[in-house]
């Protein structure tokens, strides 16, 4: 059995993360009107690419009535395709008058042909268009070129970015497989069982007011979107050749900035196994597949482990908050009070008080600390011994059960008895 987790292929302090590129990808100036910049990177998608474009050119607003088409537009980055996407897309842009669309074509040297390098480029040049009509909050929506948005998909995501988020992850759905009883499907299903029970047991433990239940668990390029501001202040997106969009998200927690992962904001997206990226859905299908064949379950971190980390984490903060706060702190070393909470969050997270300690004193935002309260973690064996994935069968077992030991009826309970 194998852990389904994609942290196991990236950390985000092995990106290198370089200057907005000032070389643009379009001639053609922006609108005035311009707020929100659509991007899809795209290869070798004549097939699917249909489908994405007439659902961007069909955008409405929450009444139901049609986006101002000057509101908006879609730059598609065709590269290093063998089939026909650019021309399909520039027939689309005709088919659709309304919709304003740029089609570029490039052909990125072997090295840098991949969709982080892609993605990074249209990412750029949606930002510095946005910033250049006098958009700093303008919206950067990122999609899939196999993937097809909900009518209402700009509308939710300003929504999101109205209400107090930085940038806002999207629903994504896959496509229904034709064949029935599909062993693969059933794997996708429990996964995302155990992802969204796990999304509500973190709200109640440790709660994220931007980030509030009900919430999901994806942070995925078929939507992700953010504001200019928030892109530039994490550097843009790491340029890595598959995850770009989690080491985005992660980008964004170490900077402390507000992520919404909203279930007003949906797409759908294709379920094919032979994908265009070496680690993505598709990859994650064919996991299951194999798995499946073999009669065996995926691995994932248990409930109780879930738990214990999102508890320590809620008193991490605590600390870390009065740490920064403390005026008597006199820069070397943590005061007496907050040495002796540390000591018990440490042994929580399997860390050493020392090595706790030193990462509080250097972290600038709680997300920089606890990411490297993570990769510590995942560096000492003692950890991984005390808390080994499990089967999702049982996993989800005891996400119920916790649920259950969690609600806000039971704590009460539990409290009038004490």
């Amino acid at each position: 059995m194998t852990s389904i987790l994609p942290s196991r292929f990236h950390a985000v302090h092995e990106v290198a993360v370089s200057p907005l590129l000032e070389c643009g990808l379009l001639t053609v100036p922006p609108r005035a009107e311009l707020c929100y910049s659509v991007i899809i990177p795209a290869k070798d998608e004549a097939e699917n690419l249909p489908a994405t474009l007439a659902a961007l050119a069909t955008q409405v607003d929450a009444q139901g009535q049609p986006l101002p088409p000057s509101s908006y537009e879609v730059i598609v980055l065709a590269n290093n395709c063998e089939d026909a996407t650019a021309h399909v897309a520039r027939q689309l842009a005709q088919a659709y008058p309304q919709l304003v669309l740029h089609v570029v074509e490039r052909t990125l040297p072997p090295t840098e042909a991949h969709v982080g390098k892609a993605r990074r480029l249209l990412m750029d040049e949606a930002a510095q268009r946005l910033r250049s009509v006098g958009c700093p909050h303008g919206i950067i929506a990122s999609t899939d070129a196999d993937t097809r948005v909900a009518p209402t998909w700009l509308a939710s995501i300003a929504a999101e970015i109205a209400a107090g988020a930085d940038a806002v992850c999207g629903r994504i759905m896959a496509e229904a497989p034709t064949q029935r009883n599909c062993p693969v499907r059933r794997y996708h299903l429990r996964d995302a069982a155990y992802r969204l029970l796990a999304a509500q047991l973190e709200h109640l433990i440790d709660p994220n007011p931007v980030d509030a239940w009900p919430r999901h668990h994806q942070h995925f390029g078929a939507s992700f979107a953010l504001t200019v501001s928030a892109y530039e202040q994490v550097g843009g997106l790491p340029v890595v050749p598959y995850l770009e969009d989690e080491a985005l998200y992660q980008a964004l927690c170490n900077h402390d900035l507000r992520v919404r992962h909203s279930p007003a904001v949906r797409v759908t997206t294709s379920a094919r196994r032979e994908g265009r990226v070496a680690v993505g859905l598709s990859w994650q299908l064919r996991e299951w597949a194999a798995l499946s064949e073999q009669l065996q379950e995926p691995l994932v971190a248990s409930g109780p482990q879930l738990a214990t980390q999102w508890q320590a984490r809620r008193q991490l903060r605590q600390l870390w908050q009065s740490f920064k706060n403390d005026v008597s702190f006199s820069g070397a070393v943590l005061s007496p009070t907050l040495h002796t909470v540390s000591t018990r969050i440490a042994d929580m997270l399997g860390l050493t008080k020392k090595t706790l300690c030193q990462a509080i004193m250097e972290a600038t935002t709680f997300g920089a600390l606890w990411q490297c309260v993570q990769q510590e973690q995942a560096t000492r064996q003692q950890w991984v011994q005390r808390w080994p994935p499990i089967a999702l069968s049982s996993a989800l077992a005891e996400l119920r059960a916790l649920l259950k030991q969690h609600t806000p009826l039971a704590i009460e309970a539990a409290m009038s008895k004490g």
